[in-house]
């Protein structure tokens, strides 16, 4: 019989997340907490006024937009949850196996409406707290229906008042670094053209070109998640032009990861010690090292050299190379295709 890793098993039962939550949305959950329970416990008399605290609780997300669906999602599960719990309670009365029936047939009732998961755990929630707490009190299926309304009404408000987040700066740094390491894989791959290479570093040429997509799609992510933010958010006015110009050098810049990586991969595959001596392929590795130049001026960035980044673009001209060797054609055919479309994006750029 297999052991199970115990490693393995302690890793699957980590309960620390890989970041912390910025001390500010929690911070903001407080005020949110404090705020709900003192504002419902004033309008609505009663027990403690739990719902509208835990309403708040969770209403307060990393964005206003978030924050509006799941307060959208809240009121709906609670809502339907007390219709639920209401309904039993006057077929069967308060039994204590009612509450535990009206949990099941809420679930049921959710997942054939197709309710998404949050919503569905909180029918459910609420239709056996209004059971098993609320029997002796009048009044407390909608006392608690209101509950829910206030403390998920504060908690939007809270979120877009007290500095509701913006995640563009996050999406810059996203992006700036996809632009750092497309130029730094052009550079590599141009060195690599001009100086032998063992089949280890070519291993590692083609695994740290390939890492371009992780880059490329963690700066898309970061795009949405800044878009997000920006929605209902009343700081966003001053965002959106940086954010759309963005979203604009992403999309442009994408192909071009494509055309490193193939290029990359053509070497990988076709490489050979004399290709050094080719003058095709100096050629070629000249233009790779202009096109890295041209990339960080794309995207505003520090060139690394003595240069600043708003000098002019350096890959201006088509490139004119001699017939290569019937030994090198192939690789130096499918380089020259995939540059010429690195070409045609940096012009399109304003090159």
């Amino acid at each position: 019989m297999r052991i199970p890793d115990l490693r393995a098993v302690r890793g699957s039962l980590n309960v620390r997340a890989p970041r912390r939550v910025p001390l500010l949305q929690v911070a903001k959950s407080a005020v949110a907490i404090v705020a709900a329970w003192l504002i419902a416990g004033w309008l609505i008399q009663g027990p403690p006024p739990i719902f509208a605290a835990i309403a708040a609780l969770l209403v307060v997300q990393p964005s206003v937009n978030q924050s509006f669906t799941r307060a959208v999602e809240r009121s709906v599960g609670v809502i339907v949850g007390v219709v639920i719990a209401s309904l039993l309670g006057l077929a069967f009365g308060s039994q204590p196996w009612v509450a535990l029936l009206s949990a099941g047939v809420a679930l049921l009732v959710a997942w054939a409406a197709r309710i998404s998961p949050g919503a569905t755990n909180q029918i459910a929630i609420s239709a056996l707290l209004v059971l098993a707490l609320g029997t002796a009190t009048p009044n407390y299926a909608l006392d608690r229906v209101l509950e829910t309304l206030i403390g998920a009404a504060i908690g939007i408000v809270v979120n877009a008042v007290l500095v509701p987040p913006v995640l563009v700066p996050a999406a810059r740094e996203k992006v700036d670094t996809l632009g750092r390491e497309l130029a730094a894989a052009m550079e590599r791959l141009a060195d690599a053209l001009e100086t032998p290479q063992t089949p280890a570093s070519l291993e590692g040429l083609l695994i740290e070109a390939r890492l371009l997509r992780p880059v490329r799609d963690a700066a898309a992510d970061a795009l949405r998640d800044g878009e997000d933010s920006l929605a209902l958010n009343p700081r966003s006015g001053r965002h959106r032009a940086d954010l759309a110009a963005m979203g604009d050098l992403l999309e442009r810049f994408s192909p071009v990861v494509t055309q490193t990586v193939g290029m990359t991969r053509a070497v990988y595959d076709g490489y050979e010690r004399s290709i050094a001596d080719e003058p095709a392929v100096r050629a070629i590795a000249e233009q790779l090292r202009r096109a890295a130049h041209d990339v960080r001026l794309a995207f505003a960035l520090d060139s690394g050299a003595d240069r600043p980044v708003d000098e002019a673009p350096a890959l201006t001209r088509p490139l004119q190379i001699q017939t290569p060797s019937p030994a090198h054609w192939v690789l130096v055919g499918s380089m020259l295709t995939d540059l010429h479309r690195v070409h045609e994006t940096l012009r399109d750029d304003g090159f």
